[in-house]
């Protein structure tokens, strides 16, 4: 390979289940590519010719590990990208570092990178899993909600949500429960809801599990006198999907989808012209990648032979992120703004995910302090 070539290594999910969320996650990507003019192989990202290496974790860590050797030991890449799912990428992430090749989480935000695993060589333009909890928990007590039901797959993510939850909401968990990762029948969940009584439900389950518990949710009724506050749940994916059983609920995001900022209005006018609908968070993000990498670059004057050196200016360099401005944390991650988002529906009778205040100004991540004083760039 070139000393001159950039070549980036983009693992996704693009089978199975999770294939719904990598197929936005690559638009996104692809749409921030086109925008800083490249379209293939040999293109210049950030005047640097760049190759790009596409791979399927499968939701896989073992799977993942297979495809990240490949693409260090073969496609000899200087940057891993994309990523979805958290246990992917605390499986990757040592075998990265090891080989002093870059991190670049499009999506997946695993607590632990965030503090004690964290590393100069990474960065994401996502979040930690459980930052956007933390802002659900700051709106329940802004809501005066003195009893929550909380909601969540057994797995990382699921955990790292509940226990943003649990960080900053003052009021009393009325009951938990941490069901089995794909989950389809939330019968019994929803009976104990019932007997449990509480103001409200604060549910996380991304994808097939979140549309099967909403269906569910409204079926039963028992949103009538329970409000119910999701997460991951109600997106552009799932709302076509879940129908009016949506409406009303709330949810909070790092994505101000109604912002008049000029990058995140051509985003979406030129996304929705391209993929024929509006684009889900995991889009807006992966968007931002090529965006960042470009300015980056520009501000190198395109190089990136030292990892840590050009992380630096990633973390550093000013960009035209389809969120507005913000900053990163010293591990990495974005300290930025959360909404509060309503379903709603327009003016045209369509649902609508709405913005409708922010949650949290300027949040920072509660690990970065654990974040060894050697690691922080």
């Amino acid at each position: 390979a070139s000393a001159q070539e950039l070549r980036i290594g983009f693992l996704n999910t693009t089978s199975g289940p999770g294939a719904i969320v990598g197929r936005h996650l690559e638009r996104g990507w692809q749409l921030g590519l086109e925008h800083e003019g490249w379209t293939k192989d040999g293109d210049r990202l950030g005047g640097v010719p760049t190759r790009i290496f596409y791979a399927d974790d499968q939701t896989k860590p073992d799977v993942a590990l297979k495809e990240v050797e490949k693409f260090i030991k073969q496609d000899k890449v200087q940057i891993v990208s994309g990523i979805i799912w958290s246990h992917v990428l605390l499986a990757v992430q040592k075998p990265i570092f090891d080989a002093n090749v870059l991190l670049f989480s499009g999506n997946a935000g695993a607590t632990p990178l965030a503090g004690e695993l964290c590393n100069p060589r990474f960065v994401t333009v996502s979040f930690v899993n459980d930052q956007v909890a933390e802002a659900m928990g700051i709106l329940a007590n802004r809501d005066k909600l003195k009893t929550v039901f909380a909601m969540a797959p057994n797995y990382q993510a699921g955990k790292d949500v509940i226990t943003g939850f649990q960080m900053t909401y003052k009021g009393k968990i009325a009951g938990q429960t941490l069901f089995k990762p794909g989950e389809t029948d939330y019968q019994a969940d929803i009976s104990r809801v019932r007997a449990e009584k509480p103001e409200a439900v604060f549910y996380f389950g991304p994808g097939a599990m979140g549309i099967s518990f909403m269906k569910q949710w409204a079926a039963s009724g028992v949103g009538k006198d329970i409000k119910l506050y999701t997460q991951f749940t109600v997106d552009w994916i799932s709302l076509p999907v879940i129908g009016d059983a949506a409406l009303g609920t709330f949810h909070t995001n790092q994505w101000d989808i109604d912002s008049k900022n000029e990058t995140n209005q051509k985003f979406i006018k030129d996304y929705v012209a391209k993929f024929g609908g509006m684009p889900p968070h995991y889009a807006q993000q992966a968007y931002d990648g090529p965006r960042l990498l470009a300015a980056a670059l520009k501000a190198t004057g395109g190089k990136f032979d030292d990892p840590v050196a050009f992380m630096k200016a990633m973390r550093h360099t000013p960009y035209p992120s389809s969120r507005g401005p913000y900053k990163y944390n010293v591990n990495g991650i974005p300290i930025q703004d959360f909404y509060k988002r309503e379903v709603v529906k327009n003016a045209d009778g369509k649902l609508w995910i709405k913005t409708v205040g922010i949650a949290v100004k300027d949040s920072t991540d509660p690990y970065w302090k654990e974040c060894p004083e050697a690691n922080r760039l």
